[in-house]
């Protein structure tokens, strides 16, 4: 199963990928399997030693899943017509997203949404990498934190890296830093027990984030945004970060914010890029002040050009 799920991995995005397994709904393993690329996994829940009855019914629907991705697909030359967008985008400053998304389009720009839950954000960094994106409005950079502090939503060592180096236009806002997600992680939520929480449900459960893993969370950001290559701006939104991190939400914690942008200032090379802007993040006109100021950077980017 490794050895073809590894030529699976590098086979271009959109080409129709299917395993077939009892091992496709293991979750020590599925990680590992499929990463960040656009693989199906077919459970056949009963093991593949010998045909039966019960497994022929899944060999065929698993073979009928993949003739159909076959006879619908569009294939791995997907092409666009404008300049595409990342915008990583959380359910808690998913308002600003979707405002986000039109003012884009309307600009003459493609948006492509990653869902910055780990997977969403690691996939992302690895899409930048490969040139397909011209610009980033990256609102939600909360993976961060959860790698540094063993969250459930660790996109791994990299965030933030990949537009750096490539020097593409960067809009950043501190989205996802104000909380570390540890549902269905008694050791973690013991640890963390004293604290604000905002709980979802069992395995969606929200912990603010101290001054002291903010202003780490700061100097790891103030080193990758020193090494990039083009331009960014750094928005902070004065009335908090997300729709838990607003006054009269247990979330809402402006001293812990204001630490880490204190240390943010102190440690990038040039503060000035970081702006304050007098809004809540979870608002249609935070996004609308975070969709101007990326044109901004792509104008400026032309001017060069164009002299």
């Amino acid at each position: 199963m490794i050895l073809p799920l590894t030529i699976m991995k590098r086979l271009p995005f959109g080409m129709p990928k299917l395993m077939a397994s009892p091992m496709a709904a293991h979750p020590a393993y599925i990680d590992k399997y499929v990463g960040t690329r656009d693989i199906t996994m077919h459970h056949t829940v009963l093991d593949i030693v010998k045909m039966n009855p019960l497994l022929r019914a899944q060999i065929v629907n698993a073979v009928g899943a993949i003739c159909g991705m076959v006879e619908m697909t569009q294939g791995p030359d997907i092409r666009f017509d404008r300049p595409c967008i990342a915008v990583s985008s959380f359910g808690f400053g998913e308002m600003a997203v979707q405002a986000a998304l039109g003012m884009l389009e309307d600009a003459g720009y493609t948006p492509i949404v990653c869902h910055a839950q780990g997977k969403g954000d690691k996939a992302m960094e690895e899409m930048i990498r490969d040139g397909v994106f011209h610009g980033v409005l990256d609102l939600c950079i909360g993976g961060v934190i959860e790698h540094l502090f063993k969250g459930n939503r660790d996109p791994g060592p990299d965030r933030l890296v990949a537009a750096a180096r490539r020097g593409i236009p960067m809009v950043l806002a501190p989205c996802g830093l104000d909380i570390l997600s540890y549902g269905g992680r008694p050791d973690m939520l013991e640890k963390t027990k004293d604290r604000a929480q905002y709980v979802q449900d069992a395995l969606r459960v929200q912990v603010r984030t101290t001054a002291d893993e903010l202003r780490a969370a700061a100097d790891v950001i103030a080193e990758r945004l020193n090494r990039a290559r083009g331009a960014w701006t750094f928005l902070v939104p004065l009335r908090g970060w997300s729709s838990l991190d607003r006054e009269g939400r247990p979330i809402y914690d402006p001293v812990a914010d204001a630490a880490f942008v204190a240390r943010l200032r102190e440690r990038v090379a040039e503060p000035a890029r970081i702006r304050d802007v007098d809004l809540n993040l979870y608002t249609p006109e935070f996004a609308r002040a975070a969709v101007d100021e990326l044109l901004r950077l792509f104008e400026a980017a032309k001017a060069p050009a164009a002299a």
